[in-house]
């Protein structure tokens, strides 16, 4: 639930091309909690804070997001298909954190975008691909659907499973163990290849006490498969098993036109 663009989506939904009408804005602004492993592999969680910024039109319910959706900004939309740009930030990873001499990867700002197909109100397919910009230098995207029950804003409840790919590059970063790396840990040299590198579920719940006031939370559930769970890194030092959860309160408020 990375939502730290809030600028830029009002400006989208504030240009020409999408904006049709003078509609006010309804802004719903949530912060919490949540536990998330310290990277991607680890077997120990740290706690984190959560934040959610939605918007909407009028009194239009908000959109559906997904807890795990990167950030992103509907470009186009016809006939139950959007796409647009996304971006995320895939958190540092540092040695101390892993606990052996294997390399660090650096706060990772991914950039790229999304396409996605609501069958109903209450089926969505959606897929993403983004580019890491330093850190990771690799690409990674995802697959997934979501069963949405919804009573507009009052409760959204979603679950649904995911597929997560790479390209060799990103998997090397987190998973891999280079010649030098191998002898200054002590663990054996691997040099991993792209493609699915997990599998996950993901749900998420909000509920407004009023309408104002409400909250919202999510749990997710990754296995890491393939080339990153035969990884050393994760085999000696982590875990192929990745949980994440959160919750937190909003509060929702009008911007007049």
């Amino acid at each position: 639930m990375k939502r730290a663009f809030l600028a830029c989506a009002i400006l989208a939904f504030s240009s020409p091309a999408l904006a049709q009408d003078e509609e006010d804005f309804r802004v719903r602004v949530g912060v919490g909690g949540q536990l998330k492993p310290k990277f991607i592999g680890s077997d120990e969680t740290q706690a984190l804070p959560l934040f959610d910024i939605d918007l909407a039109r009028g009194d239009n319910p908000f959109p559906f997001e997904a807890p795990d959706d990167s950030f992103g900004i509907r470009l186009f939309s016809k006939g139950g298909f959007s796409v647009g740009p996304v971006a995320n930030i895939q958190s540092k990873r540092k040695e101390s954190d892993v606990g052996a001499p294997v390399g660090r990867v650096k706060t990772t700002i991914e950039v790229g975008g999304f396409a996605e197909y609501k069958l109903s109100d209450s089926f969505r397919l959606r897929s993403e691909l983004r580019k890491g910009l330093g850190g990771h230098d690799g690409m990674v995207g995802s697959v997934g659907a979501d069963y949405i029950v919804r009573d507009g804003d009052k409760y959204v409840f979603s679950i649904g499973p995911r597929a997560l790919f790479s390209n060799a590059r990103f998997q090397r970063a987190y998973f891999g163990v280079d010649p030098a790396a191998a002898l200054a840990s002590g663990l054996p040299a691997y040099r991993p290849d792209g493609g699915i590198y997990a599998v996950a579920a993901a749900s998420g719940l909000s509920y407004q006490f009023s309408p104002q006031f409400g909250m919202f939370g999510y749990a997710r559930y990754e296995r890491l498969v393939g080339d990153a769970a035969k990884s050393p890194i994760v085999r000696e030092l982590g875990s192929r098993n990745q949980l994440a959860g959160g919750i937190g309160l909003s509060y929702t408020f009008n911007i007049e036109r």
